[in-house]
């Protein structure tokens, strides 16, 4: 038998953490632990078409079933594709381990090939942890404060191992001597709860409140009962941040939808009209869409003490759990419905529900985007998992898909990383390959990376359980978000040479590949195609043409927050121009404005 090395070592704790599954992409610098993998059997080794949608399946994972996601990288450019999707990890709170060559100790320091100072380089986005090792006996030590750290921080950390540590003998684990720590793997959750004098003066806020606005965030997961409780005792309507969509029944009459730049326009009246706040699990940046400071009186609860009152002047913080905390508030809160306020709330829900149906329905040249993911709200599966890319997918997810209760969304909310969307879907499916999956994306995502992880939903779908995993490219040749940031926010026209993209025949690649794809040209073809999709034998990729004149209009804002939008287009030439500016004005008289001409 081999001698066991230090990568045999490794390949044990990742398992010993409950790792089902790796993902990267090999190399000379990790073929210690390449190879440890391959006698071991386990965790599976789920080899990405490129570092970044390895660090990113690593994300996904992590979202979708609450545990770490691990991720394993070559030095020098494998470490540096990691971090778009590390960083992701940072900004949405995801534990994710990264575990990375580097060249031998003995070479460091004399800029050896491939050598990258790899401690400095993921200093920042593995703030909470980040370690090098320099003998076999700190292996085990640092892989355990790693996944530790990254569990108790919500967040990204790294592991750094030079090859020959890599390929050294494994240490005594009953080494007991000075200078070498025995750790053990493994961390259990605690109960959070805010101190009782907290959580009295809390609920006295909310009891006072006339017009009580909850909003939640992805912190909010595994508290929805609570949520719909507290709700009903104080009247309230309910928000969620765009990571926070998944969390409650958006039917509900009192939920306006998400809020935020993409958002509805019942969100921001309920936001512009509440005299109280309570904001539940909810880091989200769009701070300009919350109440006018001064405006509401706000309690915040968060496990992570760092994010309270920093979106918000906040009069009583909670640190705690979401769930632990309602659940000591709702013994505090007798009921007392605010008929006013709630049958105000219920108008504005009702009132968007109309403004978002005219407007996938109105015309387009050929389909419009909004009536492409509206279509598949009444057809998605109820065990389906949904993954979503960057662009302009994402307000036309935020607006008009509605999710079966109990369905994941996921996507790069705050890093907002084109790419992701294939990488997680991916991660969705093999954490669970007995459900559907779902991926809406963008052709500018498609042609960024999502292109190449196809390959990789090629490779592997016959050993799923339920072949069905459904890829919507919304193909409008145009880097749409941005075309309109561009016109929203700088005054300018569209730059056809930034903005133009080439025309891809998506879905005659996914059938080049053995896969499935319809090209879907026509509004009254969309619905059959989903459809089809849904029912299909194996993967497929829905091309969806849609247009870019279709606005990406934030909700309920008045002519001279939007007068951009009007004179780019007005220096703009062509049939696309004078086809966005008409959408624009159709979408803002929905919304009751009137623009001046």
């Amino acid at each position: 038998m081999a001698e066991r090395t230090v990568s045999d070592v490794v390949v044990d704790r990742l398992a010993a953490w409950g790792v089902e599954r790796v993902f990267g992409y090999s190399g000379d610098g990790i073929d210690g632990v390449i190879g440890a993998l391959r006698r071991a059997g386990r965790p599976e080794f789920v080899q990405a078409r490129h570092e970044e949608a390895a660090a990113f399946m690593a994300v996904g994972h992590a979202k979708y079933t609450g545990g770490p996601g691990v991720c394993l990288s070559t030095q020098g450019p494998g470490a540096v594709h990691l971090l778009n999707g590390l960083y992701d990890a940072k900004l949405d709170s995801q534990p994710v381990v990264a575990i990375v060559g580097q060249q031998m100790s003995s070479v460091l320091g004399s800029a050896y090939q491939q050598e990258i100072d790899l401690v400095r380089l993921f200093g920042d986005v593995c703030a909470q942890f980040v370690q090098q090792a320099s003998t076999p006996q700190q292996v085990p030590m640092l892989l355990d404060r790693a996944f530790r750290t990254a569990l108790a921080t919500r967040s990204p950390t790294c592991v750094i191992l030079p090859h020959d540590v890599q390929a050294a003998p494994a240490p005594d684990p009953q080494e007991h001597e000075h200078g070498v720590l025995v750790t053990s793997p493994g961390l259990r959750p605690a109960r959070v709860v805010p101190r009782p004098e907290d959580l009295r003066e809390a609920a006295g806020v909310l009891a006072a409140g006339e017009r009580v606005a909850i909003m939640v965030g992805q912190g909010a997961y595994g508290a929805q009962r609570e949520i719909v409780e507290l709700a009903g005792r104080l009247g309230a309507g309910v928000t969620a941040s765009l990571l926070g969509k998944p969390v409650l029944d958006e039917t509900l009459p009192w939920h306006t939808g998400v809020m935020g730049h993409l958002g509805t326009t019942a969100s921001h009246e309920l936001m512009r009209e509440c005299d109280t706040l309570l904001l539940v699990g909810t880091n989200d940046p769009w701070t300009e869409f919350y109440p006018a400071p001064g405006q509401a009186r706000a309690v915040q609860i968060d496990i992570d003490g760092r994010r309270l009152g920093v979106r918000y002047p906040v009069e009583v913080p909670l640190l705690g759990d979401a769930a632990e905390t309602l659940r000591e508030l709702l013994e505090l809160l007798p009921a007392r419905p605010r008929k006013a306020w709630s049958d105000r709330v219920g108008e504005s829900v009702r009132r968007w529900h109309r403004i978002a149906e005219d407007r996938a329905a109105a015309p387009a040249e050929p389909l419009n985007p909004q009536h492409v993911v509206r279509c598949l709200s009444d057809r998605l599966p109820g065990d389906a998992q949904v993954a979503v890319d960057v662009g302009s997918v994402v307000y036309w997810y935020a607006r008009h898909l509605r999710l079966p209760p109990g369905v994941p969304a996921h996507l790069s909310s705050t890093l907002a990383s084109m790419g992701c969307g294939l990488p997680y879907g991916l991660s969705a499916k093999l954490a669970a390959p007995q459900r559907p999956v779902v991926v809406l994306s963008g052709d500018g995502a498609m042609q960024m990376s999502g292109l190449a992880e196809l390959v990789t939903v090629a490779a592997r779908w016959r050993d799923w359980a339920d072949p069905r995993f459904v890829i919507c490219v919304l193909n409008n040749r145009d880097l749409a978000e941005v075309s309109w940031e561009q016109r929203e926010s700088e005054s300018e026209p569209r730059f056809p040479a930034s903005q133009d993209l080439p025309d891809v025949p998506y879905a005659r690649y996914a059938e080049l590949l053995g896969l499935r794809g319809l090209r879907v040209t026509a509004p009254d073809e969309m619905a059959g195609a989903w459809d089809t999709a849904l029912a299909a034998d194996r993967p497929v990729l829905i091309e969806a043409l849609v247009d870019p004149a279709v606005p990406l209009l934030p909700p309920g804002q008045p002519y001279e927050k939007v007068r951009g939008m009007y004179s780019g287009l007005a220096a703009e030439d062509g049939e696309q121009a004078r086809r966005a500016e008409a959408h624009l004005r159709r979408e803002r008289a929905g919304e009751g404005f009137d623009d001046p001409r």
